[in-house]
């Protein structure tokens, strides 16, 4: 019997073992996904660094004299800080010496960020181009006999880029309506919308392609005027519905394109505003950067030309320009001009008259666009001449 009990109590136990629930592995609830950390954004860290007085320079395209780098050239470069240079053909002498002039520009330490060298190649009428390069036809002339608008982008390009340019004001969107308008006139890519708009389109890509930032002009439409804005303020009378149903539709299809720039013109339209030039307009700048969408840089056309100067200082000029929303105002002859105009935008930064917030979105368009478009400091060889007007030579109809 002593040796029963064991066994029995061993059976006991067993028993009540079955009747107890199976212990199971506690349940691990997994972690919570990490919100993804945001990448930083190098142009608008390197713009929140920026001084006042970068700010304001950035916002400038400034002309200069001579066809050397001068003791006054460096000055106002080192003074302004400006965004970018544009060179007319009084800066041009010979191949050699605007290479040589190019290379002396990008060497100006402007605050770390290279200079915008800029230029209005448009071939005909519109050419700062050497002598020594075979003229291009106005481009009018060169579509009506056949040649490629594509074509044509490229060969400009190659021009600029050969003499250091990173920027051409072109292609011309304006529609040559106007028969007797002579400021536009053979400039234009077409006569009527379809025509500029599908020619823009491809010039606009051939300068893309070749390296070279494309600078649509000049929004709205400068093509129904016979008054010249190098002179006097022109007068578009037009609806934004007759806008919409003509001028506006090489700009548009460019936009559709991908096109990084383009000019404001200095028309004044009453219909969209009765009181200022479309330049200085935040109705007409508006049009384009809030109701067609546009998100590139926005230029000016040069506020020391008469339809502007005629009226407005080129501080006042700059100011308006820059609160209108235009990301830069284009000062382009006198030095003087260009340093006012620095100092209005300065100065209006410094009193809070121009939200810095909002200046920081245009500079951040505008170097956005240079490192886009590669835009450095780096010195070009001297150019191949020879090389320039066989491909010239190789394009024309």
């Amino acid at each position: 019997m002593r040796r029963l009990l064991p066994l029995l109590l061993l059976l006991l136990l067993l028993a009540g073992c079955k009747g107890q629930p199976q212990a199971h592995a506690p349940v691990r609830t997994p972690p919570p996904t990490p919100e993804p950390v945001p990448t930083p954004d190098p142009v608008a860290a390197q713009v929140a660094a920026m001084t006042d007085e970068e700010l304001a320079g950035q916002l400038l395209i400034v002309g200069i004299p001579g066809t050397e780098l001068t003791l006054e050239t460096v000055r106002l470069l080192q003074d302004c800080r400006p965004g970018g240079v544009i060179l007319f053909r009084q800066n041009v002498e010979s191949a050699p010496q605007l290479a040589t002039l190019t290379n002396g520009l990008k060497g100006v330490n402007c605050g770390g960020v290279p200079l915008l060298l800029c230029v209005d190649e448009e071939g005909g009428p519109v050419s700062r181009m050497p002598h020594s390069l075979t003229d291009l036809p106005p481009a009018h002339d060169f579509l009506q006999s056949g040649g490629d608008p594509y074509a044509l982008g490229t060969v400009l390009a190659a021009q600029c880029a050969a003499f250091g340019f990173h920027l051409d004001f072109a292609p011309v969107l304006d529609i040559w309506s106007n028969p007797a308008n002579r400021v536009i006139g053979s400039r234009a890519l077409g006569t009527d919308a379809p025509a500029a708009a599908a020619a823009g389109a491809e010039m606009t890509r051939g300068l893309a392609d070749g390296g070279i930032i494309p600078v649509g002009k000049h929004f709205p439409g400068h093509g129904d005027t016979t008054a010249d804005s190098h002179t006097s303020l022109p007068i578009v009378d037009r609806s934004r519905e007759e806008l919409e149903a003509r001028e506006l539709i090489p700009f548009r299809r460019a936009m559709e394109e991908g096109i990084p720039a383009l000019m404001v013109a200095h028309l004044l339209l009453p219909q969209l505003d009765p009181d200022l030039p479309a330049s200085l307009s935040p109705a007409v700048v508006g049009l384009l950067r809030e109701e067609l969408g546009f998100q590139g840089v926005i230029f000016t056309d040069d506020l020391a030309m008469g339809a502007i100067s005629q009226r407005y200082t080129p501080a006042q000029a700059a100011l308006q320009a820059i609160q209108a929303g235009c990301d830069m105002a284009l000062v382009c002859h006198g030095t003087d001009k260009a340093r006012s105009a620095y100092k209005a935008l300065l100065n209006a930064i410094q009193t809070g008259e121009l939200d810095r917030r909002r200046v920081e979105e245009s500079v951040c368009r505008i170097l956005t666009l240079k490192q886009t478009y590669g835009v450095d400091a780096a010195p070009v060889p001297m150019p191949d001449v020879d090389g320039l007007n066989a491909r010239i030579q190789s394009i024309l109809p």
